[in-house]
């Protein structure tokens, strides 16, 4: 694990899926806590089905329609439960890593017209300030060989590859638009190169 990246506690975690396993960790220099949600045997050859996540409150806690946050991390779950074997990296990066009172700063400029891209640009942001390097300690932490990865993010892959993790392919994982997130979607493709 990196120098900032401290191992917390193991606990179980069933759910209406199945059960998992949750590895807490934090990030010392950010004060921020991530997790890995496992099922299954990680200990293999095989490659890994996994998800990095970001955390999205307003999505899966209060069931926005404004993104795909909340499909994404369901179906994940669901996908690792079906074979038995994955984890899923749950980073505590809310709103492409601005904060959850930034994310609802960056709704109102959505109300009055902007996409999320102009919206973080107006805010004084980058597109996505979200980061990765901690993925390397949880996977080190894990003993992972190798990642099939969920995402329709390729910065993400380039992101682990950049690290030393080994990526052995992209899954796409897609939802359906509504009204709310139509344009969000679309400029996740247009302006933030997402493969969807």
């Amino acid at each position: 694990m990196s120098d900032k990246l401290k191992f917390i506690e193991t606990s179980k975690l069933p759910t209406d899926m199945g059960e998992f396993t949750v590895h807490a960790f934090t990030d010392e220099n950010e004060s921020k806590d991530h997790l890995a949600i496992c099922m299954g045997d990680l200990l293999t050859d095989e490659p890994v089905l996994s998800r990095i996540h970001s955390q999205c409150i307003t999505g899966e806690s209060f069931f926005s329609m404004r993104c795909d946050c909340r499909f994404q991390l369901t179906e994940s779950l669901k996908q690792i439960a079906q074979i038995g074997r994955g984890v899923i990296f749950y980073l505590q990066q809310e709103g492409r890593g601005i904060g959850l009172s930034n994310k609802i700063k960056a709704y109102s400029l959505q109300d009055k017209g902007l996409d999320t891209v102009e919206a973080n640009h107006q805010l004084g942001f980058k597109d996505d300030e979200r980061t990765y390097e901690n993925i390397a300690g949880m996977v080190k932490y894990l003993a992972i060989k190798k990642l099939d990865l969920m995402t329709n993010n390729p910065k993400k892959i380039k992101a682990l590859e950049d690290m030393g993790i080994k990526v052995n392919q992209r899954v796409p994982i897609f939802s359906d638009t509504n009204k709310y997130n139509e344009k969000y979607i679309s400029t996740k493709k247009s302006k933030l190169g997402h493969l969807i």
